[in-house]
C-alpha cells in the first residue's frame, strides 16, 4: 500500500494574517477556506508543483488527539525549487524577507535559503536543479511502475 504525504498542519497564532502570507508572499494556492464541520475552519494552502499542502485550523490538533503546537514552532519546512536565484527574485518581489542563497557544496542540492512565517515557523528552500527535467511527480510514478 502507498502512503503518500499531502497535507502538514502548520501551527499559527491568526489563521487569516497566515494564509495571506502564504498565499500573497510565498505564492501558495488556497485550496481551501471554510468551516468544515460546525465550529472548524480550516485554510488548506499548496505550494505551486506541489503534491503536499499545509493546512490552517483552530481545531485540528483536537482532532488528532495530540499536544497542540505552539505557533511558530515547526522548523525545517522544506520547499525544493530547480532554480535558487530565480526563486528568491520572485519570493523577494513578493515582498518576502528571504535570505540569500549559501552554497553548502557544488553538488546540486546543496543551496538552500531560508525565510520565517510571521509566527517564526521556519522554512528552506533547495535549489535541486535536476528538478528542472526530472519533477519529483514524473520519478515517483516511474518508480511505481517499476515496482509493479
Amino acid at each position: 500500500m502507498d502512503f503518500s504525504l499531502e497535507v502538514i498542519p502548520l501551527p499559527v497564532s491568526d489563521i487569516d494574517r497566515a494564509r495571506d502570507f502564504y498565499r500573497d508572499r510565498v505564492g501558495f494556492h488556497v485550496d481551501v477556506d471554510q468551516e468544515v464541520v460546525p465550529g472548524m475552519r480550516i485554510v488548506q494552502l499548496t505550494p505551486p508543483g506541489s503534491g503536499c499542502s499545509i493546512a490552517l485550523g483552530d481545531s485540528i490538533w483536537e482532532m488528532a488527539g495530540g499536544p497542540r503546537p505552539a505557533p511558530g514552532s515547526y522548523q525545517g519546512l522544506q520547499l525544493c525549487v530547480a532554480d535558487i536565484e530565480a526563486a528568491r527574485a520572485e519570493l523577494t518581489g513578493r515582498g518576502l524577507e528571504v535570505s540569500e542563497p549559501v552554497r553548502y557544496a557544488p553538488d546540486d542540492g546543496a543551496t538552500f535559503m531560508y525565510f520565517r512565517d510571521p509566527d517564526g515557523n521556519g522554512w528552506s528552500v533547495q535549489e535541486y536543479r535536476r528538478r528542472a527535467t526530472e519533477p519529483l511527480h514524473r520519478v515517483l510514478a516511474d518508480l511505481a511502475s517499476r515496482r509493479e
